[in-house]
């Protein structure tokens, strides 16, 4: 290989088709946009396909100062395209459209070996929706370090059993606030997060769980350590892709090894910055994300 990698992200790139207009997406690419940001050499695994979609895309990867060596271009079936819609809580829904070339990521020569060379290796539930990028997932994982599951459960394109599945092969598990009941529900009817976040450590055995709170932050329990921030106070411009911008802060922490408190400030305090954003990956510069810790809640 040419190259090492310090992360390696796995799954669907597309379009959000959003009422603001239309911005490049998809949680894989929304983190490693993020990493690159931080200065973590990221590569993604993902397919295109052989369209003007697909082709803007990629440049705006290359733009980026994202490898784009493994995404794949499919001449059968054309880019992915999700209709977002926005709702009055700054919740989004979506209309995720399928099949769409990221369903059909094949097991391309030299992905074990980039997998294998990598730090970080970040995949989710939707890219397995299909059984082609599945099987190309379940042999990547055989060969990854530290496993990042940022589940991302998208109604109807997941079930119990798949769920399940990925939970098994966590080192580190992320979850959002509505998740993390839903997933809980199927085990027992505890009453706090807490509870839940350490029932389901323990029954998965997951080293590490993330559960991110929206406007109220963010809980990470560490070997049954339980560490909680109340996140920081801005202006939403829409919450699309923040929580991948938390994601990909935490990691790049870990990465230098900083104390599981910082992890969790500096995340906050990125997902907060690209709440206050329009789309997923907006320009910025670092020394952006300092600005809203000016305004910070109290941790609970």
């Amino acid at each position: 290989m040419e190259k090492r990698f310090d992360a390696v992200c796995f799954g669907e790139i597309l379009w959000d088709i959003l009422p603001t207009g239309t911005k490049p997406g998809g949680a894989p690419m929304n983190v490693a946009y993020h990493l690159q940001k931080q200065g973590l050499q990221t590569a993604l695994i993902s397919r295109v396909g052989k369209d003007k979609r697909g082709d803007e895309l990629l440049s705006l990867l290359v733009i980026n100062g994202i490898n784009t060596s493994y995404v794949q271009q499919d001449s059968a079936h054309m880019t992915g395209i999700v209709n977002a819609t926005i709702l009055e809580s700054n919740e989004v829904t979506y209309e995720i459209v399928q099949p769409v070339a990221w369903d059909f990521i094949s097991l391309e020569k030299g992905l074990t070996e980039l997998v294998n060379d990598a730090r970080f290796f970040i995949y989710g539930s939707l890219a397995a929706r299909h059984d082609t990028s599945a099987k190309t997932l379940w042999k990547l994982l055989e060969a990854a370090h530290t496993k990042v599951l940022d589940i991302n459960l998208r109604p109807p394109h997941f079930s119990k059993d798949l769920v399940e599945k990925l939970l098994h092969t966590a080192d580190i598990l992320k979850l959002n606030e509505h998740e993390l009941p839903l997933i809980s529900s199927w085990y027992t009817n505890l009453a706090t997060d807490e509870e839940k976040i350490k029932d389901l450590q323990s029954r998965f055995s997951i080293p590490t769980i993330i559960v991110t709170r929206g406007g109220e932050g963010a809980m990470v329990c560490q070997e049954g350590c339980l560490y909680a921030h109340g996140g920081f106070k801005v202006k939403v411009a829409d919450t699309v892709g923040s929580g991948d911008a938390f994601l990909a802060g935490f990691l790049a922490k870990t990465k230098e090894g900083v104390a599981i408190e910082e992890r969790l400030q500096f995340a906050n305090s990125l997902g907060a910055f690209i709440a206050s954003r329009q789309g997923a990956c907006p320009s910025y510069d670092l020394s952006e994300i300092s600005s809203v810790k000016t305004t910070a809640s109290l941790p609970k």
